[in-house]
């Protein structure tokens, strides 16, 4: 009963893991694939029988190849969820010796910014990390290292700045880097959403990042987080969340699926931070 539980959860966890992209399909193109070469195999077509059957020798190969994405985002929620994640507790104990570092910072600076920005309807995209530096996304635009302010995120998304073209990546106070290239999502997403939006969920399925996306067309402002997102938002659901993040409490249960439904209807944040 233990063995078939844990199965099922385990293919529970798959699902969820492939729902919504083209992973899915590919895995049930495979199983459908497998299934045909059962069925030869009982029919005792051997020509069929060898044919098939070097396709199902080298599918676990093939399969890594493919579901490369998928297998790093697994592994990705699998260390987060460890013993030795930074949000358990049992890593504080092992690791008694270790002055725990705060990953918090003023945020006034980027609550302000996108105040200016979604106001002129100034598209930004913005990388807020509290775990990593992201060295590999921040390496693939300009280094910059600098002091998080309102009036320099201003002048990188100014249309006219050679920086605007690209996310910001901000940790622990500083932006890193700009105009950095994110992965954009492989998955269904809404058809309002552009190409800014499919790489800030891309960012937040490959990362354990938080996403500010502003829309260039209606300056709206989404978030993104594990590849969920909430969209058409107030500054003080932003200053929430960001918060919230910060704080290295749980946001998996605020954001919304991808899904064609009504992004008008905001979910409602129940959890207040205090200061």
């Amino acid at each position: 009963m233990i063995d078939i539980a844990l199965v099922a959860g385990l293919l529970y966890q798959v699902y969820k893991l492939l729902k919504g992209s083209v992973a899915i399909k590919i895995f049930l193109g495979f199983l459908f694939l497998y299934l045909i070469y059962l069925l030869v195999r009982a029919a005792r077509m051997e020509l069929l029988s060898i044919i098939l059957g070097q396709f199902m020798g080298v599918g676990v190969l093939a399969a890594i190849i493919i579901f490369a994405p998928e297998i790093r985002k697994f592994l990705l929620i699998l260390g987060r969820s460890s013993i030795f994640s930074k949000d358990n507790g049992w890593k504080d104990i092992v690791f008694f010796w270790r002055k725990k570092e705060n990953s918090g910072f003023n945020i006034i600076s980027i609550i302000d910014a996108a105040k200016v920005l979604a106001g002129s309807n100034t598209g930004a995209l913005i990388v807020i990390s509290s775990t990593v530096e992201l060295k590999f996304y921040a390496e693939s635009g300009d280094i910059l290292d600098a002091e998080l302010s309102k009036r320099l995120l201003i002048s990188i998304f100014n249309k006219h700045s050679p920086l605007h073209d690209g996310a910001v990546i901000i940790h622990k106070g500083k932006i890193k880097a700009a105009r950095c290239i994110l992965p954009v999502t492989e998955r269904e997403v809404p058809a309002q959403f552009g190409l800014r939006h499919r790489a800030g969920i891309g960012m937040s399925e490959s990362t354990d990042a938080l996403i500010l996306i502003i829309s260039e067309e209606t300056g709206q402002i989404s978030m993104a987080k594990n590849g969920k997102v909430l969209h058409n938002l107030s500054f003080q659901e932003v200053r929430e969340i960001m918060n919230d993040y910060l704080n290295n409490k749980d946001l998996y249960d605020r954001f919304e699926n991808l899904s064609e439904h009504d992004f008008a209807k905001k979910k409602s944040l129940t959890t207040k931070v205090g200061g």
